[in-house]
């Protein structure tokens, strides 16, 4: 069993979508960001940097005490080790997944996410921050484009690599990018959204947070923090 600590960001999906892809059995903890839940103690044992996803696998693989996971990258290499499920076997192929999920880790996701903050939730409009990250998006929508040109996934057969990938590429409206100007990742993207572990991962999360504005006060909680909100956690 996997107790997943979760909320309806990117990197939640890519979890849900993993746990759904392989049928893993688990049960989900909601972690209302917006409420400020991820500073509850009892979290911060198992995700000391205070952000979701992180699991707890009450059954790992050498019997003993469970184990926490934070950091989404991290968990979906565990996860895929524990079960042998989407990443290749191979030297080639398990190093080509990786070095995709790191990409994405590294790259896409922080990326984006400075996007989303500066082009949706920033209380003032910085043309050129939002210039700089909006053109850094397309480029690494190029990168993924060029590389899908001649393959169906990113690393082989469907892998943790386009798990990673594919929830920050959902949000591609509000990164002023349209799919239609990266063909091979457009066909990518509908490929995977049709699956039907990615409709009953966002189905849940439909009925977990039903999408809506993020209001002042979630605002503050999610972007007003600094080094003395870890001290006080």
């Amino acid at each position: 069993m996997i107790d997943l600590h979760y909320w309806t960001t990117p990197n939640g999906h890519k979890i849900t979508l993993f746990l759904e892809e392989t049928g893993l059995e688990y049960r989900i903890h909601p972690v209302n960001i917006g409420k400020g839940e991820q500073f509850d103690p009892a979290f911060l044992q198992i995700a000391p940097n205070n952000r979701i996803p992180a699991i707890v696998d009450q059954a790992p693989a050498d019997g003993g005490a469970p184990i926490p996971l934070f950091e989404s990258g991290a968990i979906l290499l565990y996860l895929a080790d524990k079960t042998g499920k989407l990443i290749p076997s191979d030297l080639r192929g398990h190093n080509e997944a990786i070095q995709w999920l790191f990409w994405q880790m590294g790259g896409l996701g922080p990326m984006a996410g400075q996007n989303h903050h500066f082009s949706q939730y920033a209380p003032e409009k910085l043309p050129y921050a939002i210039e700089r990250y909006v053109k850094e998006t397309s480029r690494l929508y190029a990168v993924m484009d060029k590389r899908l040109a001649d393959r169906e996934f990113l690393a082989g057969d469907y892998s943790i690599a386009d798990i990673a990938s594919y929830p920050w590429v959902v949000p591609y409206q509000n990164q002023g990018q349209k799919l239609e100007d990266y063909p091979n990742l457009k066909r990518w993207f509908d490929a995977i959204a049709a699956r039907p572990a990615t409709q009953r991962a966002y189905a849940l999360a439909a009925q977990i947070n039903p999408p809506k504005p993020m209001d002042e006060a979630e605002k503050k909680v999610l972007f007003g923090q600094d080094a003395g909100t870890v001290k006080r956690g």
